[in-house]
């Protein structure tokens, strides 16, 4: 596999450098899909040139990136390209590594569960087999790196990819069960954008899963285990928080970059959801529509932690797509990293299921259930394909409705927000449709709960844990 992974890294990085060459790199750059006003390359040249002036880069309101990435293109800023590409390729090497290293836990499990003939005859053939669970890993791969949006957002030098880096790096740590490296990376990952503090329980789920530690608050050992990684993850956090203070001397940017962030002051337009209905809100309701427009980033956390416990992995990507959906100055970049998850999640679309009828003796009464059991592998995800063209057709109309909007004078704001409004239902549609087919693939057998004398056998789904019991 080493070969191929070669081969595309450095396909990837030959495509990089020639639009880096090319005299679409300045236009690439000024897309306002590609490039916030937090992540926008010469809002970083901005703070370079007032740093060595000697002069804060947060006194004005150009810059708000975090201290260390500037004095990071300090010493960079003649590599810009090299390190933007660099990152890249760390990203999707460390997509390749995380997601094959879940593969072959998926695999054992899955092998487990086959020898001790956990799974019904029906469901045989839904099994993914070694050879289709080995490519997945180069496919997610390849579709972070030869992803446009990924593309477009390195030539723009946009710092989300090295956001990217940190999240992926974080993701790769967390499979391999490594918790202190965890709590590091997640603690950058939220040092760069609050966002991805919604991260912190998927990842505290499946290393406890790692650790074989119960999540039942009544275990002393799960309380244990929460302080331990809340302590490292905070500790870290704090030491970061206070190095950015001695390099710059002053707490200048904790209102520059994380007030930004919150407060949305900046209504530059982009992919989100922000800056057309802050534009046209009353003064006197924004303060209470902001609460609830940020809320909606952290407030899914809870519910999808209770219903997928048992999948922390399938958690971290959907929690990635809350994030690149509702955060407050999104760009392409954002959407690129979760969507680079879509093959390790392929099976999705295989299974499906239908009812069956069958009576069971509960206390000497008869008692007609309804069993719903993943054996017939029709697709779930009906909608995949036409949320799909959505996403690619607003994806081309953006630049057409901007330019119409800004340039032509022909159309206005509305026109290039419908389109926005459009990508961001689609998003939300994919999203609807990937979480139902997790939850119908894992079979939630409500009735096992009722039937004590005999547990049943949950659907085959490989991601499934095959845990006996009440799911919902």
């Amino acid at each position: 596999m080493a070969a191929p992974l070669t081969l595309l890294l450095i396909v990837a990085v030959t495509i990089r450098a020639a639009l880096n060459r090319s005299s679409l790199a300045e236009l690439i750059a000024e897309r306002v899909e590609v490039v916030s006003p937090i992540t926008a390359w010469k809002r970083v040249i901005e703070g370079l040139a007032l740093l060595n002036l000697g002069v804060s880069p947060y006194s004005g309101d150009v810059f708000h990136e975090t201290p260390l990435i500037i004095y990071l293109f300090h010493f960079l800023v003649d590599y810009a390209e090299i390190t933007f590409m660099l990152a890249d390729v760390i990203t999707a090497v460390a997509l390749y590594m995380a997601v094959k290293d879940y593969n072959k836990q998926v695999f054992r499990k899955q092998k487990f569960s086959l020898e001790a003939d956990r799974y019904p005859a029906d469901c045989l053939e839904l099994i993914r087999s070694p050879k289709e669970m080995y490519y997945i890993p180069l496919k997610v791969a390849m579709f972070y790196l030869l992803n446009p949006f990924t593309i477009l957002s390195c030539v723009a030098k946009s710092t989300c990819g090295l956001n990217n880096a940190v999240i992926a790096l974080f993701v790769l740590t967390t499979i391999k069960g490594n918790v202190l490296l965890s709590a590091i990376f997640l603690c950058l990952a939220t040092y760069q954008s609050i966002y991805p503090l919604t991260l912190c329980a998927p990842a505290m789920l499946y290393l406890m899963q790692h650790q074989y530690i119960p999540v039942n608050f009544r275990r002393a050992s799960f309380w244990w285990f929460v302080a331990q990684y809340l302590f490292m993850y905070l500790g870290s956090l704090f030491v970061i928080v206070c190095l950015s203070f001695f390099l710059l001397g002053s707490w200048d940017y904790l209102p520059s970059v994380y007030g930004f962030i919150l407060s949305v002051p900046d209504l530059t337009p982009n992919i989100g959801l922000f800056w057309y209905f802050f534009a046209e809100m009353f003064e006197h309701f924004r303060l209470f529509f902001l609460c609830v427009f940020q809320i909606n980033v952290f407030f899914y956390t809870i519910p999808l932690c209770i219903k997928l416990k048992d999948h922390p992995v399938f958690l971290i990507f959907m929690q990635l797509a809350v994030i690149s959906i509702f955060k407050s100055y999104p760009t392409v970049g954002d959407t690129a990293l979760y969507l680079a998850f879509l093959p390790a999640w392929s099976h999705l679309h295989r299974c499906d299921l239908y009812l069956v009828n069958f009576d069971c003796q509960i206390s000497h009464v008869s008692v007609q259930l309804i069993h719903k059991m993943c054996l017939s592998p029709r697709p779930v995800l009906r909608n995949i394909f036409l949320v799909s063209c959505v996403l690619l057709a607003c994806s081309a109309l953006f630049p057409v409705l901007w330019h119409l909007w800004i340039y032509a004078g022909s159309a206005n704001s509305n026109f290039y927000y419908a389109i926005t409004l459009l990508f961001n239902v689609a998003q939300v549609q994919a999203y609807r449709c990937w979480i139902s087919s997790q939850v119908k693939g894992c079979g939630f057998a409500w009735f096992t709960w009722f039937l004590s004398a005999q547990p049943l056998q949950h659907c085959c789904c490989q991601t499934c844990s095959l845990i006996d019991g009440l799911y919902f």
